[in-house]
């Protein structure tokens, strides 16, 4: 996957083509192995699959990108190394995070073998996702959190992270059965994988922020507490917070029961993200 993201860029060796496979480079990609993971499932191939899970991970990188600005997180590490705009310049930041944006929706329109109709309902269904109803609006909540008169209620929190988090998670999810034109119930089975495991993520982001080790993550830790900010954890505890996760990761492992064994890979992926340490 780290070759094929760094060829979706083609040819350019500028400041900005440079920033764009810089902001890349590196990561789980969680969120192009559930594409193609869901995509296999459903019988399509992985050849197929590539450029939506490439145009996922641009969606992701550009968002994380942006959200280390100064004006967001302000955060100079990212994967352990100087983020975009301590390496190059905001500038350039801005613009990397813009252009790879627009990447996404043009990877997706090069899906090989796929019907025009797939290729629309690719392409809304990302833009909600990454928009003000999904990653853009949860990130606007999540900003406002830190000037609120009063911390966020747990409904709240969950709203934030829907978005913020949820909605790209979930979009992967389910990119398998929309590429496949699978029926209502393989596609809601996807959906329901995608929503709880999205918001099991982000509530073991909320953990690792209170015990995980920064040089291990490669980015700063306890940013969330020194801020006062509300979250899982300050809401239910470090105990509680695991486990509502758990509960999560078992709903999501159960929604793919009627995928029966094909689902097994998506079903360990839900368990690691539980017990990972970065």
């Amino acid at each position: 996957m780290s070759d094929a993201k760094q060829d979706a860029l083609g040819e350019g060796d500028n400041d900005l083509t440079q920033a764009m496979r810089y902001a890349l480079s590196g990561g789980k990609a969680l969120r192009a192995f559930l594409v193609l993971e869901s995509a296999r499932m459903n019988r399509i191939s992985a050849g197929t699959a590539l450029r939506p899970a490439l145009a996922i991970e641009c969606i992701h990188a550009y968002s994380l990108v942006h959200d280390d600005l100064p004006c967001m997180d302000d955060d100079d590490l990212r994967r352990g190394q100087p983020t975009v705009h301590r390496k190059w310049n905001e500038h350039t930041a801005v613009l990397a995070g813009d252009a790879l944006q627009t990447l996404a929706f043009e990877l997706i329109c090069e899906t090989r073998e796929t019907p025009p109709q797939v290729q629309i309902a690719l392409i809304r269904s990302l833009a909600i996702a990454a928009g003000h109803r999904g990653m853009v609006g949860g990130q606007m909540m999540d900003i406002e959190a830190e000037t609120s008169d009063a911390p966020y209620s747990l409904e709240q929190i969950k709203q934030v992270q829907h978005g913020k988090t949820g909605a790209l998670i979930r979009w992967s999810a389910r990119a398998g059965a929309v590429l496949a034109e699978a029926d209502d119930a393989h596609w809601q089975a996807l959906d329901t994988y995608g929503e709880c495991l999205g918001l099991a993520f982000q509530i073991w982001d909320d953990v690792l922020d209170i015990e995980g080790d920064a040089k291990e993550m490669g980015k700063a830790v306890g940013k969330d507490e020194n801020r006062g900010k509300a979250t899982f954890v300050s809401h239910m505890g470090l105990d509680g917070a695991k486990e509502y996760a758990a509960e999560l990761v078992h709903k999501a492992c159960t929604a793919l029961d009627i995928y029966e064994e094909q689902g097994d890979c998506l079903r360990e992926a839900a368990r690691f993200v539980i017990s990972r340490r970065v």
